[in-house]
């Protein structure tokens, strides 16, 4: 069949059933190894989870044997990264997308669930036990002859997370869409807490208001992954700039101490979020001073920056680290040139501050490219009428535009000038003492932010016609410019506004876990004993639903 031809769903299917699942020659080579060095076994036992390769009852040691290809790990081996180059001229592509992608997640489940039956538990790649049979033998006859030390590697293919300034719980909608379950939030703000409260009917099983220096260690339970949104306040243009020690920044110090009283149940992986004036704050001092933090608590750490104007029509950019335990850590960059590290999620100063850095513990990840938006503003507007309340009265309105730099007016002349409406928005700005309306009208939103002192709501405006009107973006256009169209808004408006001033956009949270955290942990399933939970290898099962 020509490749450019697509195939049927029967076609797809016929494929489907000549592959061979069992009795593959990696399974017969390892099987043979084992059985030389004394090892004996049974195959494909349909009573536990997951249907195990290799089963060997006495220890009580179960061992799948995952095909590179269908379990998601053939791109990396070919150097790609992401899972859709593998797949850039296949005129099925979203199928085998769809199906290695839901493989990766049964994976992760069924790993989770056999390590709760008490079965240490080894997964090896295929193409691991062509390169290494020996190795991959040896790893086996330590585990079984209990030479290996237990590593924390329990912990993780649940793929659970607790969220840390929680604020309305967007880095929940994010995470969740893509595999991964909630254990714990928390937050500070009560009328955040209460906008959580209304869309999350389980917030009462774990979300903990409260001041996260006060919070109870010993409640917090055992995590894959612990996320956390600190207040931007002290580090963002808009603030002071008084840094991690400020009144609200410092914050992050209670994060880290957390981590820091959980000990051995500290998560294997932690996400920090903020905004990019964090990477600059005292000349990058502020920055160095936090990744030296994480690595003191044994996370290697990597770092980019993504802008939510490649997902949703609004200007939003965000910093964001991403930190690896080091028994965690995967084979990454130990140094290079700025051309390498330089990207289209690190820019220029964010890849001169990695090389400029060498004292910080690294683990760069090369990470695909942010994908192209295929929305404007216009698709997010709510189709209010003109006689709507929400639209400004013409005095209002005209004030706006006596704001208007004479460049700025112009723009708006113009607009008013076309034979149909144009939309843009407008942020009121102090410039040299006065405020000034500033216009954009390039199809996307400005960032949102949280309207301290009227400054920060965002305006409409629209002409055409001959005609102007203008209102402020409602609460459900801001859902909307943050990814969640179906939010429970039943807050008033600068509420409402606060809680997404302050939140994360909801794709570009699915991006990290799609081609960030979801490959990563299918990584660490492979090449590496798991053992049942308990206290011994750090990890208290009693804990997790505290």
């Amino acid at each position: 069949m020509s490749d450019n031809k697509q195939r049927t769903k029967a076609q797809l299917s016929a494929i489907m059933r000549k592959v061979k699942s069992t009795d593959t020659t990696p399974e017969i080579l390892l099987r043979k190894a084992l059985w030389d060095e004394g090892l004996r076994y049974r195959i494909c036992l349909k009573t536990l989870t997951g249907k195990p390769d290799i089963v060997l009852p006495k220890h009580k040691v179960v061992i799948f044997i995952d095909g590179d290809y269908w379990h998601g790990g053939q791109w990396l081996r070919r150097n790609l990264k992401a899972l859709e180059d593998q797949f850039s001229q296949s005129p099925s592509r979203n199928y085998w997308i769809a199906k290695i992608r839901k493989t990766m997640q049964r994976d992760s489940v069924n790993t989770t669930k056999i390590l709760e039956d008490g079965w240490t538990t080894i997964r090896l790649w295929e193409s691991e036990i062509r390169k290494d049979l020996k190795g991959c033998v040896a790893m086996v006859k330590d585990v079984v002859e209990l030479k290996r030390g237990k590593i924390r590697t329990s912990a993780f293919p649940e793929k659970s997370f607790a969220e840390f300034f929680a604020g309305i719980g967007l880095m929940r909608c994010g995470l969740e869409k893509k595999g991964w379950s909630l254990k714990f939030a928390n937050d500070i703000d009560e009328q955040k807490c209460e906008i959580y409260i209304a869309n999350f009917e389980d917030a009462k099983d774990h979300l903990v208001r409260g001041d996260i220096h006060e919070l109870d260690v010993e409640s917090i339970p055992t995590v894959t992954l612990a996320t956390a949104s600190f207040p931007c306040n002290d580090l963002s243009l808009a603030g002071a700039r008084k840094g991690l020690h400020g009144d609200q920044s410092s914050a992050f110090w209670g994060f880290v101490e957390i981590l820091k009283k959980m000990e051995k149940r500290k998560p294997p992986f932690v996400l920090l979020e903020n905004v990019t004036g964090f990477l600059t704050s005292h000349g990058g001092a502020d920055f160095r001073q936090a990744l030296l933090a994480l690595n003191e608590l044994g996370y290697a750490v990597d770092t980019f920056i993504l802008d939510a104007s490649r997902f949703v029509p609004q200007s939003r950019q965000r910093l964001f680290v991403l930190g690896t335990l080091k028994d965690y850590e995967m084979p990454a960059c130990a140094g290079g040139q700025l051309q390498f590290f330089e990207s289209d999620v690190r820019p220029k100063a964010l890849a001169e501050f990695i090389i400029n850095h060498k004292e910080i513990s690294w683990n760069i990840r090369d990470l695909p490219a942010q994908p192209q938006r295929t929305t404007t503003l216009i698709d997010i507007l709510e189709d209010l009428p003109n006689d709507s309340p929400e639209w400004w009265n013409k005095d209002r309105a005209q004030y706006l535009i006596d704001q208007m730099s004479p460049r700025h007016r112009e723009i708006a002349d113009v607009m008013m000038q076309g034979k149909e409406f144009s939309y843009g928005t407008v942020f009121r700005r102090i410039r040299n003492g006065k405020s000034m309306a500033e216009l954009r009208t390039d199809g996307v939103a400005g960032c949102l932010r949280t309207p301290r002192g009227g400054s920060g709501r965002q305006i409409l405006f629209k002409a055409g016609k001959g005609e102007y009107k203008a209102r402020l973006l409602t609460p459900r256009e801001c859902a909307r410019l943050m990814g969640v169209d179906d939010f429970i808004i039943k807050v008033p408006l600068n509420q409402a506004l606060f809680g997404f001033g302050d939140a994360v956009c909801v794709p570009v949270i699915e991006w990290i876990a799609e081609y960030y955290l979801n490959p990563l942990l299918n990584e660490l399933l492979r090449g590496r004993p798991m053992y049942p939970y308990g206290e011994e290898n750090g990890y208290d099962r009693k804990r997790k639903s505290a």
